[in-house]
Formats: C-alpha cells, structure tokens, sequence
C-alpha cells in the first residue's frame, strides 16, 4: 500500500487534489480526511463545542489515526470515521475500509505527527495565497456546513488565521514538493499519478503484491 499525505491551509485545494488523483488513478484508491478524527466530545453542550479551537493539532486524534494506519499496513481493515460538521460531533459508521493500493491521506496537521509522516510515500503540500483560501472557506462552511458569515470570520480571526501562521505555514519544509494554485492544478496531479502509478509497477515486478479493496 503506498500512501500519499496532502498538507496545507484550510481552503487551499486538499479534497479537490485527493480527489482528482483518487479519480485519475488506475487502482483501488481510498481517501481519509483528517478531520474525520477530531477527538469528540459528547458530554459538552452544543454551544461548548462551538467554541473549542477546531484548528489546532491538539483537537485532533493522531494516535487512532495512527493505529488505524499500521493496521492497514498489516493488511487488516478499520471502521470509517466521520464528523459532523453541524453539530460538532464523531459520526463514525460501522462500515469496514480494507487496504488499498493507494490511501490519500489529507488535512490541515497532516505533516504535524511525524510518526505519520515517516509512513508516507509521498508528501504534498498546497501552497495558495490566503485571500483564496478564505474566500473557498467561507463558500464551502456557508453552502455546506450550516454556518453563518458572522461565524465563519470571527473562526478565521480567533483560530484559522493564528494556527495557520503558528504551524500549518511551516509544514512546507516537510513536504517532497509544494503545489501552487491549488487541488486543480492538472499538471501537478498528472505528475503525482505517474509517480504513484510507477511505484505501484515497481513493487509488484519486485515481487511485492499491491494490496486491493475488498
């Protein structure tokens, strides 16, 4: 299984690139967001969760993740998580996930656990100017998230614009390359697709069987 990490600011294309290459690819192919292994917590009130800091690495699970990972490196399935985005909850689903050839890994703090890091094949990050970024943000949170225009700037303000410049900026220099104009560049997928697809051919003329979705 090889496994491809995308990294970069909220906004900045990290779905559209894990989805285009997901769809440019030849194999089986599966996509984990970060987001879907924020920690949870049921017991505060709705309004208690709305103010917790969604964009800090803190908030995040990165050991069930990382568990989850090696049990697919041993070729073991996992249970899908998920997160509703409304109401601030885990919604994860009993459905199993078996080994791909390819898993995607995306989110803001990809690159944060370097456990996680060491596992990837290949290491992408999104480089788009921050006025875009926001701009995409405040369409996707209003369109899809239920969130109003007064939330999604005082959020910007108070947690995505300072945990951008404390960490997320400075995941660059973990990176194998940067991509500018974000998840829709057709050349930077291409250039990912081949190299995946190359690696994948390597291994299994090595004798190394990809593994596949059951």
């Amino acid at each position: 299984m090889l496994i491809l990490g995308i990294c970069g600011a909220s906004g900045s294309g990290k779905s559209t690139l894990a989805e285009h290459v997901r769809d440019a690819l030849s194999c089986s192919c599966r996509i984990i967001g970060l987001d879907c292994y924020y920690h949870n917590f049921p017991e505060l009130s709705y309004e208690e969760r709305c103010k917790l800091n969604y964009d800090e690495p803190a908030i995040f699970n990165f050991e069930e993740l990382y568990l989850d990972m090696q049990k697919l490196i041993r070729g073991e399935r996992i249970t899908t998580k998920g997160y509703d985005y409304v109401q601030y909850l885990r919604n994860d689903k009993p459905d199993l996930i078996s080994p791909p050839d390819v898993l995607i890994l995306e989110g803001i703090h990809m690159f944060y656990d370097k456990r996680l890091c060491e596992l990837m094949n290949l290491k992408v990050y999104l480089q788009v100017d921050a006025d875009i970024c926001l701009l995409r943000r405040i369409r996707r949170d209003l369109l899809s998230r239920g969130r109003t225009i007064e939330s999604v700037s005082d959020q910007y303000l108070k947690t995505v614009k300072p945990m951008y410049e404390q960490y997320i900026a400075h995941y660059i220099s973990d990176a194998d390359f940067a991509i500018m104009r974000g998840g829709a560049n057709e050349k930077a997928c291409t250039a990912i697709v081949s190299y995946l697809t190359a690696e994948l051919a390597a291994a299994k003329a090595g004798g190394i069987p990809a593994p596949s979705a059951g």
